[in-house]
């Protein structure tokens, strides 16, 4: 569990290399315990770790092996989640019709069981699929009530993504505003600041500085992301480096 932990740790502090690696660690000794529940807690986390890079080969190889495991030990939370990460992944492909009513299903049986602990990061994924989906109402209400959520149920670590979610949502709804997207954002940078979560911090450095760039204020979106950016060990791959190199690569 620590092993687990720290991978996530290590993630949002801006160090997905080590990160990564310590998730695969983490993993490989758990299997070496030959304890199902042990495994599966430590699959669990590592997923979550793959899918914050953007490595969905390695999230969705390890979901296969969480469902599998799960089904043979009836462990029927851990099973639940599984299928819940894969709803995540067809999302992330593309199928995002498929993925939201999976999604939706399996969050409903985390909640009866009850088993909250994936509950936070699994609605921001779907919040992101009902907007690719253009259910927009839906999705807004859910962050809404997700983001007053954290604040009482100790997943306050998720507070400044879900205020980038929105900020995003904001953005691309029918009539878009990007005042309020914009003030999202800030309150996102600034929560991620004080926690010392640099890769939220990251993502939504990358965000404002798009919203500026589109708005014409290019100096000030360089200003804002470079020294973000900066901060990265420039060997890693992830996706949310991906979009900030991209960004600084349009500025010249």
């Amino acid at each position: 569990m620590a092993g687990a932990i720290l991978a996530r740790t290590l993630w949002l502090q801006g160090h997905p290399a080590e990160a990564v690696a310590r998730a695969h660690e983490t993993v490989k000794d758990a299997a070496n315990m030959e304890h199902s529940l042990t495994l599966a807690i430590a699959l669990i986390w590592a997923i979550s770790v793959f899918f914050w890079t953007g490595d969905l080969g390695s999230a969705e190889e390890h979901v296969d092996r969480l469902v599998s495991l799960s089904e043979s030990q009836s462990l029927a939370p851990y099973l639940a989640v599984g299928h819940g990460f894969r709803a995540e992944a067809a999302i992330r492909r593309g199928d995002a019709q498929g993925g939201v009513e999976s999604l939706r299903n399996n969050l409903k049986k985390l909640h009866a069981m009850p088993y909250e602990l994936l509950s936070t990061s699994l609605k921001i994924t779907l919040v992101e699929g009902l907007a690719k989906l253009g259910r927009f109402a839906e999705a807004k209400k859910l962050v809404d009530e997700t983001i007053r959520s954290v604040g009482v149920n100790g997943d306050a670590c998720y507070a400044p993504e879900l205020l980038r979610v929105k900020g995003a949502l904001l953005l691309s709804a029918p009539e878009p505003s990007g005042n309020k997207a914009e003030t999202c954002f800030v309150q996102s940078l600034e929560l991620s600041q004080r926690q010392g979560a640099r890769a939220w911090e990251l993502r939504t450095a990358v965000e404002l500085a798009t919203l500026w760039t589109n708005q014409k204020r290019t100096e000030r979106a360089r200003a804002l992301l470079q020294p973000v950016f900066e901060t990265f060990e420039q060997d890693s791959n992830t996706e949310d480096l991906k979009a900030a190199k991209h960004l600084l690569a349009t500025w010249g």
